[in-house]
Formats: C-alpha cells, structure tokens, sequence
C-alpha cells in the first residue's frame, strides 16, 4: 500500500541497499514549503540525520514522522546557520516475523480504519513543516543500538492519523536523544484484553529486546467490558500480569500509566468527578504485587483540568465550532481525546513521571526539558502546531 503525501515531490536517491543507508537529495525542493518524504524499508529502527537550514532563506522546521510523531520543534536557523540533528524513528508493518527469513508467521489483526494508516504500511515517512521549513539534507540508516519504547494503550496513546486529533504516544518522541526510539502499538477502542487478542503484544514481543521498555496505559474501554471475568480485578488485571511476563521474559522493563481523565466536571464546575471506577487501583495493586512503577497520569490529568478549568480545559481536548478544519459540517465536543496541546502536555506529564521515578531511560530525555508541573500548565495559546493536512471529523474508538 502507498502513502499519502502532502506534496508530490521527485527525490533523488542515493541507495546503498546493504547497509539500509539513504542519502537524499533535496534540490528540487522548494525550501521554506511544507513537503513529505516516503522510503520504502523493512521493519525496525531508523536513526534520521537532519541537516537543517539554508544560506539564503532563514527557517521554523517542525519535523514528524509516520502518524504525526514530533520529532522536532520549532527549529529556528538563520541564513547561512545549519544545525545537524539526529532522531530516530521506529518503522513497522503488521507482519510478525520470527526469525532472519523475512517471511511472515503471522500479523496483527488491524481495524478497518487502519488499513491506510501510515504506520502500517512499508515505508518511512518523515513530514517537514512549520512556518518555513529548511532542510538541506537527509540521512537514514539502519540503527540497531537505540533502546525501544514501545507504548501499549488505546485512543489516549495512539498515533493519531488525522487532524484534529492527538496523543501524548505521538508527541513523546519530541523530549528523547537519538538514543531511544518509541515504537507505539496503541490503537483507539482497546482494551488489555483486546490489545493482546489481536496480536499486537506478540508483534511486540517479536523485536523486543533486553533493556527496552514497554509502557501500559489501559482503564477507558476495560470498564465497558462484559461477560464472564470481567471486572478491574479480574479480567483486566490478569491481562496486565501477561503484559508483564511477557515483558520480562525477553529481559524489557515494564512501566504503568494509570489512565487519562475524562472532562466530567462536578454540578459545581469546580472539580473532575471520576468516572473510570475500580480500574486505576486495580492498575496500582497489580503494579505493586509486581514490582512496576508507576505514572500517574489519572491524578496529573486531573489536576491539569481543574488547574484550566471548565471552560478552559476544552481547549485541551476536540472542542471545535463547526467548519474550523475541511470537511467539519458539525460542531465537535469530546471530551475524552485530546488535541494537539493536550497531548502535549500529557506527554509532558509522561516524562515528568519517568523523571520521578529514576528511570534509566530518563537518562536520554532531551537538554531542553526544563520539567513539567500539572498545576502549571504551558498556556493554550503559546502552543504551536502546524495541521499535517489530513483532517476527519469522525472520533476515535472508544471512550
């Protein structure tokens, strides 16, 4: 399957097929317009080398890759001035592969929605946008030696496609060195049960190495679970307990999010009510049987609401008047996913967490973390975001 692009360009490409290694050639592009780029690789880790900026034209370069992951942001370069930056993007397919012959053993069972999605597909996208975006040069290469991140969680986590949606899983990539990588297997509408039933942690487990994380935020859907074991303490804490063996099993790290508020304020306006039931303490007491940190993302999103307050906490979510983005005929009000600000600042709530709980892999966040505190928010309007010009006005599953 083919990607999208925003811009249908001619790229020359310098291919050394043994080394997986791309050097790409940038001259018929008009610098300062937003562009894509796909290269058509293998599944894995690929570390971007980026040489940013142009000697006549001054810059604001946003890089994203695949699904609207942030990389970077808001890269400002005068003329003349080039900055070399280095990222690295996890690519993958649905396939699972168990060994070295690239045949497939198996997939993951993906929504229809998903088919075009394009993390799925077999290419790399990098997206190059902003205000004026200058890019000089662009090196892939294979990596083997960064550490993964892989994100496991529903419609708060994933990778949104399409504008005006958003997740922290999406915009987490922005606040980590070359030396990690995210790779986010979230989808909207899961449960822990369902993310494992469709193979989705098996994916996982077929590249997850020692030394890499996997991080679990689930409680939205699990509570709308039927049937026979259901319940927060026993259905949905088995599944976390085969989360965490798997995991430990291939030597990987295992850290908890509890789950993401819903704006329900109370009759008084004033404070976020609960509405997840048992399942962020189930998440607490398995987390404690098992020796799993925790993040607590239920009580910073809280505070970040009632810190915003009723009226202001809509501009976190997808709150919008009718016809703000093409192809909106109706007003859009949820409160449940969050926008672009949103995310980022929930993923500002992720690092923080990592950063309080001593995480080795908090050793690779970015210099220019400067912290995050939940009853401090960045404000609305000094948030940036350039629209990746994909737009769907139909909401992500779940709730």
């Amino acid at each position: 399957m083919k990607k999208p692009i925003l811009t249908t360009l001619l790229l020359s490409l310098l291919i050394t097929a043994s080394a997986q290694s791309f050097d790409i050639d940038l001259s018929r592009h008009e610098q300062g317009k937003p562009f894509c780029h796909s290269v058509a690789v293998p599944d894995g880790n690929y570390r971007v080398t980026l040489t940013i900026g142009a000697k006549n034209l001054e810059g604001e370069t946003f890089v994203r890759a695949e699904s609207r992951r942030l990389f970077l942001e808001n890269v400002k370069t005068r003329k003349g001035e080039q900055k070399v930056v280095s990222f690295v993007v996890n690519k993958r397919s649905p396939y699972i592969y168990q060994d070295a012959s690239a045949v497939p053993a198996d997939s993951i069972r993906l929504k229809v929605r998903e088919q075009g999605y394009l993390n799925w597909d077999d290419s790399l996208t990098l997206e190059f946008c902003g205000r004026r975006p200058v890019v000089s040069r662009v090196q892939i290469e294979r990596d083997t030696t960064a550490t993964t991140l892989y994100l496991c969680g529903n419609s708060t986590v994933v990778d949104q496609e399409y504008e005006p949606w958003a997740s922290w899983g999406q915009m987490i990539p922005r606040w980590f060195d070359d030396k990690v990588s995210v790779a986010n297997y979230a989808e909207s509408g899961l449960t822990a049960n369902s993310f494992l039933a469709q193979k989705r942690f098996d994916k996982i487990l077929s590249t997850l190495r020692a030394g890499d994380y996997v991080l679990c935020e689930f409680g939205h859907n699990d509570q709308k679970e039927r049937g026979d074991g259901a319940g927060a303490f026993y259905n949905f804490a088995h599944a976390l307990k085969r989360l965490i063996d798997g995991a430990r099993r291939k030597g990987a790290s295992v850290v908890f999010c509890t789950p993401t508020q819903r704006r329900s304020f109370d009759e008084q306006k004033r404070y976020i009510e609960e509405t997840h039931g048992d399942y962020p303490q189930a998440m607490r007491e398995v987390a404690r049987r098992e020796g799993v940190p925790v993040i607590e993302l239920h009580e910073m999103t809280r505070t970040f609401f009632e810190i915003l307050g009723y009226n202001g906490s809509t501009q976190a979510l997808v709150h919008y008047p009718a016809n703000t983005f093409p192809g909106q005929p109706k007003a859009l009000a949820d409160n449940t996913h969050f926008n672009a600000y949103g995310a980022y600042e929930v993923a500002k709530m992720v690092v923080q967490g990592m950063k309080a709980l001593h995480l080795p892999l908090a050793e690779h966040i970015r210099n220019d973390w400067t912290g995050f505190d939940p009853t401090e928010p960045d404000g609305p309007s000094w948030f940036v975001w350039p629209d990746s010009r994909r737009y769907e006005s139909k909401k992500p599953d779940g709730n």
